[in-house]
C-alpha cells in the first residue's frame, strides 16, 4: 500500500533522513521506533506531504506522491494524527469530527463513521458538545484519532499517540489502534513506547540518526537483544 524508497530529506544543511526505505502492506500495523531526533516524525511529515524530499520516491496505492500537496494526499486516503494532537480547541467535539470529514463527498457514510467513532470512543460521545480545548490530554488524543478516522482513510499514520498519557490511557489507545486494524484500516505507527508498539505491530523498523538500521517481524524485534538494550530498558 505504501512504499518509500531511498528517501533523503534536509533541513538546510542538516541531512535528516538518509536513504530511508520501508513498506507498509495493506491490513498491517507497521511501527517505526527510535530515540528522539532519529527522524521518525520527519518521515511521517514527508509521507504526508508536509515536507518535500530532496530525493527518493514515495508510492501510495501505486501512485507517486513525493511531490503531491498534503491536502491532495489526504483526499487519496492517507491521514496523519500529528504529535501533540492539534485539535481545534475552540470547536466542540462533534465539530472537530465533522472537520475530519471535510474532504469527503459521501455524506451517507459519514454518519455511519461518526457512529463508529462514538462507539470506539464512548467518552467523546458523552462530550460531543463540549469545547475540545477543555478535554483532558487523553480525550484530546482520542479526538485527534477520531477526526482522522472521519476522513475515511485507507492508511492512518499515528505520531506518538501515547505521549503524555497515563499508563491506563496508553493501554486504551493501543486497543483502539488494534480495533482500527480490525476495521480494515492500515496503520503506520511512530511511537517512543517501543514495547507497546512492538506488542501490537506486525512488522517494525528501527531508525537511528536518520537511517533504518534494523527491520523485521515485530515479535522478533521485541525479543532482539540490541533492541531490548537500546529501547526496552532491559
Amino acid at each position: 500500500m505504501l512504499r518509500v524508497e531511498n528517501l533523503n530529506v534536509y533541513y538546510d544543511a542538516i541531512h535528516a533522513l538518509k536513504d530511508v526505505s520501508f513498506e507498509v502492506r495493506q491490513g498491517e500495523i507497521v511501527t517505526l521506533i527510535g530515540a528522539n531526533g532519529a527522524g521518525k516524525t520527519t518521515t511521517l511529515h514527508t509521507v504526508s506531504g508536509l515536507i518535500h524530499p530532496k530525493s527518493g520516491k514515495i508510492v501510495f496505492m501505486d501512485k507517486e506522491i513525493q511531490h503531491v500537496e498534503a491536502h491532495n494526499i489526504l483526499k487519496m486516503g492517507l491521514a496523519q494524527v500529528p504529535e501533540g494532537r492539534r485539535i481545534f480547541a475552540q470547536m466542540n467535539v462533534q465539530e472537530n469530527l465533522e472537520m475530519g470529514a471535510f474532504t469527503r463527498r459521501d455524506r451517507a457514510n459519514m454518519s455511519r463513521d461518526m457512529d463508529w467513532v462514538f462507539e470506539c470512543f464512548p467518552r467523546l460521545k458523552e462530550r460531543r458538545k463540549q469545547l475540545a480545548g477543555t478535554l483532558s490530554g487523553g480525550e484530546q488524543q482520542m479526538l485527534a484519532m477520531g477526526r482522522a478516522v472521519m476522513s475515511a482513510p485507507k492508511l492512518i499514520m499515528l505520531d506518538e499517540p501515547s505521549m503524555g498519557l497515563s499508563p491506563i490511557l496508553v493501554t486504551e489507545i493501543f486497543k483502539i489502534i488494534e480495533k482500527l486494524k480490525e476495521q480494515g484500516v492500515t496503520v503506520l505507527l511512530v511511537e517512543q513506547n517501543a514495547k507497546m508498539a512492538l506488542s501490537i505491530a506486525d512488522r517494525a523498523y528501527v531508525l537511528e540518526t536518520g537511517r533504518i538500521v534494523l527491520e523485521g517481524n515485530a515479535r522478533d524485534l521485541l525479543n532482539n537483544d540490541e533492541v531490548k538494550k537500546a529501547y526496552l530498558g532491559n
